[in-house]
């Protein structure tokens, strides 16, 4: 299944992995499971984790280890078809379905997802997105956001584990793999 995946995807994987992987023994706890699928855009339920837990614990020691990980996010990536899901927001967004986001759109929905956010916002967040100029947010814009949005919360993960590992040591521990 792992074996489906391309360079870059392991390479942003490992790197993942790695963030949460504490005490550097190559194995993550079944508690960060969910911490490392969230800072790759996915939201997996209690019960799914711990589903997938379950399906690639290899050797039921309560950790997960990179090849388990591997073999989880090719899995989770398989059932994800995230084209179609980013689709299906921009077309919640683009309520009269012209093929575009407008500012009232945006702000509507936002609204009704218990954002209120302030005409500033909503203009801010369109000229953010809004490569072409023209004032609306189209489908490739919206993928570019959802993108950069997801290196954002990698880059945020990044930081709180820098910040993380400057206040405590960091043991190098290989031979084994031990619940925390």
């Amino acid at each position: 299944m792992a074996d489906q995946l391309t360079d870059d995807q392991i390479s942003e994987f490992k790197e993942a992995f790695s963030l949460f992987d504490k005490d550097g023994d190559g194995c993550i706890t079944t508690k960060e499971l969910g911490t490392v699928m969230r800072s790759l855009g996915q939201n997996p339920t209690e019960a799914e984790l711990q589903d997938m837990i379950n399906e690639v614990d290899a050797d039921g020691n309560g950790t997960i280890d990179f090849p388990e990980f591997l073999n989880l996010m090719a899995r989770k990536m398989k059932d994800t078809d995230s084209e179609e899901e980013l689709k299906e927001a921009f077309r919640v967004f683009d309520k009269d379905q012209n093929g575009f986001i407008s500012a009232a759109e945006l702000r509507h929905v936002m609204t009704n997802l218990g954002e209120k956010l302030t005409d500033e916002e909503v203009d801010e967040m369109i000229r953010e997105a809004d490569v072409d100029g023209d004032g609306q947010i189209n489908y490739e814009e919206f993928v570019k956001v959802m993108m950069a949005k997801r290196r954002r919360r990698i880059e945020e993960s990044k930081r709180a584990y820098s910040i993380s590992q400057s206040n405590g040591r960091k043991s190098r521990k290989r031979d084994r793999c031990t619940i925390l």
